[in-house]
């Protein structure tokens, strides 16, 4: 009987330009989820239930932590071990990584990759957080270079270094120490290893780390504190034109449920992000040209449970926030996203004659750098007018995905020479829509 063949079977993931794809050529979305405290805080039972539920709903990637954030040094799992003996990042716990090694094949027979994070930025520059500081230049890369070789053989491992911190402050340069983790890394692997940087909120690597030639994808986080609508387009088309060309994705946009506030506070006062704030962050990060993007829920990164204290104003379990409609609704982008020639996008705002808007009204557009398509995302429902000039020949079809329900609607559309009109099936505000322009005949997906 022949074997359901794994996303691995394509080969490793590489940056190919702007984009990934496995070394056959065939395109990698990457839609991940934050379950950063995963190995500290979860029993082998709750992993697979969480894995399950990813895999289920269309995730490929799980971000997690290695050395946790909250006090992940000191404080045991759920088995009782901690990852290094005496904090000692060059004596780490044989019983601790054994269970890591559990995890990541788990995942692997879920269809999963796993994005690990080596450590937490606290243990780096403890800035905020717990720490405490115990990486050096020196033991970063025995480090690096013991996980290198550990999972070298574990074709569903991606390496995320940073955890939340600059790479670069006004006062210290962290881009020797990370330099040297990302060099055992390779080292351990025989340089095969995929790397890239989890940065702070409200910036990207491409500042301080696109040049770095271990970083081989650019990570944004336009996170929490901004409000709903920061300009993460702007960010992915500043990424896309430095050079040397480098994948870039928002890593961390606002979460699902997290509180409207600037950090500290995260005073709920505001009321919380929805599933609709989330929508808009990713489908305008990705349609504006970025890789992937990264999906997270306050209950979930964090994996409230009865056995833990709240972290900043979570309101429910981990359990319940799983089935939150954003997780579910991300998957449709994928699956949107995957359903047409993916890493031939190029970002046209030009497409936009009328109804572009601004902030949280700011529509995006791309098309096929063969013109064989396009897709234009509205975060507002209404009328727009369509530049059809960079097309290859007139739509023979236009369409509606409803991003919501993952379904795709008909609707009227008026032609007048080189300009398409149209009107979504339902208007205003949480009435988000993607028009999908196809020269070829593509198949619709959720019809």
């Amino acid at each position: 009987m022949a074997t359901a063949q794994k996303p691995w079977d394509h080969g490793p993931i590489v940056p190919k330009g702007h984009y990934l794809q496995h070394t056959d050529g065939t395109p990698f979305f990457w839609l991940g989820d934050t379950g950063w405290e995963l190995f500290h805080r979860l029993t082998m039972a709750e992993t697979e239930r969480y894995f399950a539920n990813r895999s289920a709903k269309g995730f490929n990637v799980i971000q997690a932590v290695l050395l946790a954030e909250f006090d992940g040094l000191r404080k045991p799992d759920q088995y009782g071990q901690v990852p290094l003996h005496n904090m000692n990042p060059a004596t780490p716990n044989e019983a601790y990584f054994k269970r890591v090694d559990s995890i990541v094949q788990m995942a692997a027979a879920k269809n999963l990759y796993m994005g690990l994070l080596p450590t937490w930025g606290d243990k780096v520059t403890k800035m905020w957080g717990t720490g405490p500081e115990v990486f050096t230049p020196e033991n970063a890369y025995t480090y690096g270079l013991y996980l290198g070789k550990r999972y070298a053989a574990a074709t569903n491992v991606l390496w995320i270094l940073g955890g939340d911190r600059p790479a670069v402050t006004d006062s210290a340069d962290f881009r020797p120490l990370w330099r040297q983790m990302a060099r055992g890394i390779l080292e351990g692997t025989a340089n095969k290893a995929f790397i890239t940087y989890h940065i702070s909120g409200g910036a990207s690597t491409s500042a301080h780390l696109h040049s770095e030639p271990w970083l081989h994808m650019n990570m944004m986080q336009s996170g929490h504190g901004s409000g709903p609508d920061v300009p993460v387009w702007d960010w992915v088309q500043r990424d896309r034109a430095l050079l040397p060309a480098k994948p870039v994705i928002d890593a961390e946009p606002n979460y699902e449920d997290h509180p409207v506030s600037p950090w500290p506070t995260w005073d709920p006062a505001n009321g919380y992000y929805s599933d609709y704030d989330v929508r808009k962050q990713s489908y305008r990060s990705v349609f504006a040209g970025a890789a992937g993007v990264t999906y997270g829920h306050h209950a979930v990164w964090q994996f409230y449970n009865p056995r833990e204290e709240k972290v900043n104003h979570v309101d429910r379990f981990w359990t319940e926030a799983i089935d939150r409609p954003g997780a579910t609704q991300v998957g449709y982008l994928r699956r949107l996203m995957e359903s047409r020639p993916m890493n031939s996008r190029v970002p046209d705002q030009a497409l936009i004659a009328e109804g572009q808007g601004a902030k949280g009204e700011h529509a995006v557009a791309f098309r096929d750098s063969a013109g064989t398509y396009a897709m234009i995302y509205l975060p507002v429902g209404k009328p727009v007018a369509i530049n059809i000039a960079a097309l290859k020949a007139a739509p023979k079809k236009a369409w509606w995905f409803n991003p919501r329900k993952g379904k795709a609607e008909s609707g009227k559309f008026t032609t007048k020479g080189k300009q398409l009109r149209a009107t979504p099936p339902t208007t205003g505000r949480n009435e988000d829509w993607v028009l999908v322009l196809d020269v070829t005949d593509y198949k619709a997906p959720g019809r």
